[in-house]
């Protein structure tokens, strides 16, 4: 099949990151992904082009969409995105068209996906079928009877499809959004989409960093980095307070989003101890997970997604700003080695405190296995439902 997979990320990098996951999946066709955000370097597999779109951003306080070239105009901006989406629909007339959030969510970006929609509903770039790639929960809104009322009157008519990437038996969609029952479009539980570790990769990380049994590893995250901050120096601020820290390492992963100023700050913090590593992003974040006697971290879908693939414990500090990260986070504390961080425990000897008792736990194994294969079944329901129009290549 030919697709055109649109992921527009804007505070974090979770959508961008379980899309690719699913677009690696569907690794027998040809994909474009177009993206619109900040610039995140990571690689794209060889099936996959990227369709970068002149970048949009949303101000956390105030919602509001500014430009990530900080001379250009946002109305110009957003001429030049409808226009690159029709021209890249007209020129590839592609079999599927997958949009990620989108009507749940992304609404400031309405200006152009709906006549985009539309334009496809109306046969304009040949036979396509449109899919809603959605994540387990959403964010509260302000209005949400009229959020709603609108999501579902969009789904119902521009999509023929709606995924969502959660196990129904840990989180339904009923449960942030009321309305479902007026969802007329097949509406399918693909499972988590979460990313399989090799078997050996903790192991040959902690070769490779010379840490052995005895040693303590903690890994701290948090997502894109816009929000974490706070968890950062509430951990480095809590070493001192460890009972036994010389055979402590612990690797910070900051997030790539991470204001600089907050990044310089952490560095002055802890920068100089040796037994503290702290970096943006890494590649290889699984694998430093898969090593880890522990992890600290916010708890975003693919943070979470992350944990439950390594089976690493895990201490969890939730984003306060709407519902999403701690009703996961309760979620999965049923079901999983995780724990959750309230605000007052980011007191340094608290915190130190909550750390070593995780450390020193039994390890917690549920019986009842959580569906992590979202990727793939997700794959495997849109071939099956959709490869039987065109498999040209591009």
């Amino acid at each position: 099949m030919k697709i055109v997979y649109y992921c527009q990320h804007t505070f974090g990098v979770g959508h961008l990151f379980r899309s690719l996951e699913i677009a690696r999946a569907l690794g027998r066709h040809d994909i474009i992904m177009v993206t619109g955000g900040q610039k995140v370097s990571i690689p794209f597999p060889d099936h996959i082009k990227e369709y970068a779109l002149a970048g949009l951003h949303m101000e956390a306080d105030s919602g509001g969409l500014t430009s990530v070239e900080a001379d250009r105009l946002i109305t110009d901006i957003k001429a030049q995105r409808c226009s690159r989406l029709f021209s890249l629909m007209a020129e590839t007339r592609p079999d599927l068209f997958i949009v990620e959030l989108y009507p749940f969510g992304r609404k400031q970006f309405d200006f152009e996906l709906r006549p985009l929609l539309q334009a496809i509903r109306k046969g304009q770039f040949g036979p396509v079928a449109v899919v809603c790639s959605l994540r387990d929960i959403l964010v509260e809104k302000i209005d949400p009877s009229y959020h709603e009322r609108r999501a579902i009157d969009r789904l119902n008519a521009l999509f023929d499809a709606l995924l969502i990437h959660a196990d129904e038996c840990i989180v339904r969609l009923s449960e942030t959004f009321s309305g479902v029952g007026q969802i007329t479009i097949p509406m399918v539980y693909t499972g988590f989409v979460a990313t399989k570790p090799h078997p050996e990769a903790g192991s040959r990380m902690r070769q490779r960093l010379g840490i052995g049994r005895e040693e303590t590893l903690l890994v701290a995250s948090a997502g894109g980095g816009k929000a974490g901050a706070p968890l950062f120096n509430a951990i480095l601020d809590a070493i001192p307070f460890f009972s036994e820290p010389r055979g402590m390492h612990l690797f910070m992963f900051t997030g790539p989003f991470i204001p600089d100023a907050d990044f310089v700050h952490l560095h002055r913090n802890g920068g100089q101890d040796p037994r503290v590593r702290i970096s943006r992003f890494s590649a290889e974040f699984q694998s430093f997970l898969s090593a880890a006697d522990l992890s600290l971290s916010m708890a975003g879908y693919n943070t979470c997604m992350d944990l439950l693939a390594t089976g690493v414990p895990a201490l969890v500090w939730p984003f306060n700003e709407n519902r999403e990260q701690r009703l996961r986070a309760e979620k999965l504390a049923v079901r999983a080695d995780l724990s959750i961080l309230a605000d007052s425990e980011l007191e340094p000897s608290h915190l130190a405190r909550r750390i070593e008792q995780m450390l020193a736990g039994p390890r917690r194994v549920d019986t009842a296995p959580i569906r992590l294969d979202g990727a793939r079944q997700t794959a495997d329901w849109l071939e099956s439902r959709f490869s039987g129009k065109r498999t040209d290549r591009l």
